[in-house]
Order: structure tokens, then C-alpha cells, then sequence
């Protein structure tokens, strides 16, 4: 597995699923209970994960939706 993006934006995250889910690309989310745990204050970040040899494919899909998840 390969980390696809981070971030702390709630909304990214689900966003990126769904489109990687309509391209039949699996991903998985990290770190969703650390920042349960944390109290939604948005300080830790969340990882979604792809397989190593999805992720070329996996970045070109947000990037063509234009999802921002580099730097």
C-alpha cells in the first residue's frame, strides 16, 4: 500500500473514495480513530492508501477531477 494524500480537510478524503471507487481502484483510510480521538479538531491528518500499483493511476484520477492532495 502507498499513501495516495493526507490531510486534516474532512472532505477530501470521502471525496477521493468516491472517485477512485467509480474507477474501480480500492483504497483504504488510515488514522480514521486518531482523530476521532483527537475531538474533530482537525489537527491530525487522515492517510488514504491505494495499492503501489494503483497509485500512478490513483493520482492521475484526482488530478483530472482536480483534487489537490500534492505538497
Amino acid at each position: 500500500m502507498e499513501e495516495l494524500l493526507r490531510t486534516t480537510d474532512i472532505t477530501l478524503i470521502p471525496l477521493a473514495k468516491t472517485l477512485l471507487d467509480d474507477e474501480g481502484i480500492d483504497s483504504f483510510e488510515l488514522d480514521v480513530n486518531m482523530s476521532v480521538l483527537e475531538g474533530s479538531l482537525g489537527i491530525l491528518p487522515r492517510r488514504l492508501m491505494v495499492r503501489s500499483a494503483e497509485l500512478p493511476r490513483a493520482r492521475q484520477v484526482l488530478r483530472e477531477n482536480g483534487v489537490s492532495f500534492e505538497g
